[in-house]
């Protein structure tokens, strides 16, 4: 049964909090300040106002693009404010309290990371070691692992994919596997624990075979050399890896 008004509430929450993660996806990767200084358009360098920062509905009353210049705005920013609003009225809506802020948390920072990794293969430190230490505290309100299953998943996961990276450049002499998505598999692993590693493992692989066999499809090459993000796989098969993992303890 959703709560009406705590969805409204984790709706509003989410825009807001998807309107500073938008900026951080569109800016960190470029080198750009994201807290320093008043938004600006890239376009015409104008200091937006008011009418210009309100999350969702700006984007749609300007249809993407700046009202001095016309430059358009990318779509980036208002799917992330809209993919943040809908998790955090669905979160905060079934949920009520704390359980529901604690899960609108852990979905919003995975759908940056994976932004960030689709767009840049890029998982900072600066977002999945929160995201590791969140799960192993405020984590222990939101889902049901035990506080030992969440340290062995957060080693496990982080020595599973550390131990992969480290084989494959020293069997194929160049990198294949960041450390990031070893970091993030630790994080998932501090909150839903290690029997849900499996599980999220197996659906990330598939999500990724599912991504190359897509890109083979459409025309592109797919060779041993094409990058697959890794990291956005793993986000996507969180959620789901750790329902099914639920389904046979």
């Amino acid at each position: 049964m959703i709560d009406p008004l705590w969805a409204l509430l984790g709706g509003m929450a989410g825009a807001i909090a998807g309107s500073f993660l938008g900026t951080l996806a569109l800016r960190w990767p470029e080198g750009r300040g994201v807290m320093r200084g008043r938004s600006a358009c890239d376009g015409c360098g104008r200091t937006l106002g008011i009418v210009d920062l309100v999350p969702i509905l700006s984007a749609a009353l300007l249809r993407g693009r700046c009202r001095s210049c016309g430059a358009a705005i990318d779509p980036l920013h208002a799917r992330v404010e809209m993919g943040c609003a809908i998790i955090g009225a669905i979160a905060c809506g079934a949920m009520p309290g704390f359980a529901g802020a604690g899960w609108s948390l852990l979905m919003w920072l995975l759908l940056t990371l994976a932004v960030l990794d689709w767009r840049h293969f890029w998982l900072p430190d600066a977002l999945t070691l929160p995201l590791a230490f969140l799960g192993l505290t405020a984590g222990l309100w939101v889902t049901d692992p035990s506080l030992p299953d969440r340290l062995i998943g957060a080693a496990g996961g982080y020595l599973i994919l550390l131990t992969v990276a480290v084989l494959y450049r020293t069997t194929r002499g160049r990198e294949g596997l960041g450390l990031g998505d070893a970091k993030l598999l630790g994080a998932l692993g501090a909150w839903f624990g290690w029997q849900a590693l499996p599980f999220i493992l197996l659906l990330g692989a598939s999500l990724g075979l599912l991504g190359a066999l897509a890109g083979i499809a459409s025309g592109r090459t797919v060779d041993r050399s094409t990058r697959l993000p890794l990291g956005t796989c793993l986000a996507l098969a969180a959620l789901p890896g750790w329902w099914l993992s639920g389904l046979i303890r």
